[in-house]
Formats: C-alpha cells, structure tokens, sequence
C-alpha cells in the first residue's frame, strides 16, 4: 500500500468533518487546523510503538583522545536499539551517568570503547555521547535507532507511520474542538483510533515479536 502525503492525510480527515476536499493543506483557516491536529497525531502515533518504518542507524567515527562525540542528525526524540563496534564486532554497553564519571576520574584508560553514556545536545539540536574506554583511534560505532520523522510540512511529504490511526486521532482532535454536531462524538472518534493503533501494532509485532511494547497516548 502506497503511503500516503500529508494533503491526502489531510483530506481523509476532512472528508469525516463532512468538509470539502482542498488542493493544498494552507488553502483555508480550517485545512491550516487540521494539519495542525494531523502533525499532532503523527508524533502521538510515532511516540506510540518502535515502528519498522522510523528504524535508522546513525554512524559515529571516534576522534582519537576524544571520549565525548555528537551523533550527528540523531535530534533528542530516538529511542536506541542497541550500540555497535563495527571494527570489533562488539555491542557496546550502557553505563550511567555517575558510573562513567567514577570511570574517567579513577580509572582513566584509552582504548577501544566499551561503554556509552548519553550527555548533553549540541548546539544544532543533537544529542551527544560518551564512550569508555577513551578511543585511542578511529572506531567506527554504529547507533541502531527509532528516529521519527520530521513534522509533516510539505503536501507532498509522506507519512512514515500508519496512516489511519494518525486519521482517526485527527478527526478526534477536530470534533473535540468542533463540539457535537449531529455527527460521531469525539469519544467515539478516540477509540477508533485506540482500536486502529492496536491493530496497526498487533499486525507489525506478529512480524518482530521482540517489539512487544507500547503506548496510548
């Protein structure tokens, strides 16, 4: 099934406000609110469950000396899958904040990492890494991640997750707002999306059934 762009997103939900079609997301106040209730749904949706389609895996080279690096283009909102040493086929392991500064103040060693920590974000947004050991050379460390997207923006931009529960969960935002009109109650509209989302996961995790947790929002 072909995904589907953001104006198309846009008019499904429409369509179930009783309102008509429009061309582009920006063409009236109204198709403006409900992508704004659409790109609000997409985080919720995203937020929800380790969806396959948001799976990224960011590459890190080490700087010699250097145990603190940025992992460019990883923004705050990922969740990590695991941490790899490419070079020496080993998964790295996470140690917590105090552990790795007891590490580095009592037991300063240079080597190949062994140990991450997450620290601070850049000044572009991303977030920074620490590794123990401190590399004595150039590791090439590969971070598996659940990246979201960026918020839908453009018309033709596509959507990376489910597309109907981000419909439903838009239409409910829209009633709710809206209020009663003769129409489906908001409450209604929100366990369509609740009954959608669980289906939507049910189906993925029958094909990674490791991925066993998730979350309504």
């Amino acid at each position: 099934m072909a995904l589907k762009t953001y104006l198309e997103t846009v008019n499904d939900v429409l369509i179930r406000l009783r309102e008509n079609e429009v061309t582009a997301v920006t063409d009236s106040a109204y198709s403006k609110l409900i992508s704004k209730y659409v790109v609000d749904a997409q985080r919720q949706v995203e937020d929800s469950y380790n969806w396959n389609a948001l799976t990224n895996t960011l590459t890190m080279v080490t700087v010699p000396t250097l145990f603190n690096a940025v992992l460019v283009g990883a923004g705050v909102r990922f969740r990590l899958l695991d941490v790899i040493d490419d070079d020496n086929d080993t998964v790295l392991t996470y140690r917590p904040s105090k552990e790795m500064n007891e590490l580095f103040l009592t037991n300063r060693q240079n080597g190949k990492p062994l140990y991450y920590n997450f620290n601070g974000v850049s000044p572009e947004g991303d977030t920074q890494v620490d590794l123990y050991p401190i590399p004595d050379g150039a590791y090439t460390i590969r971070f598996n991640i659940i990246q979201p997207q960026d918020p839908l923006q453009f018309d033709a931009d596509k959507l990376l997750v489910p597309a109907e529960p981000v419909i439903f969960l838009a239409y409910a935002k829209a009633l709710a707002e809206r209020g009663e009109d003769g129409g489906m109650a908001s409450s209604e509209a929100y366990q369509l999306y609740q009954t959608s989302l669980a289906d939507h996961i049910s189906n993925e995790s029958n094909l990674f059934q490791e991925e066993f947790i998730w979350n309504v929002y």
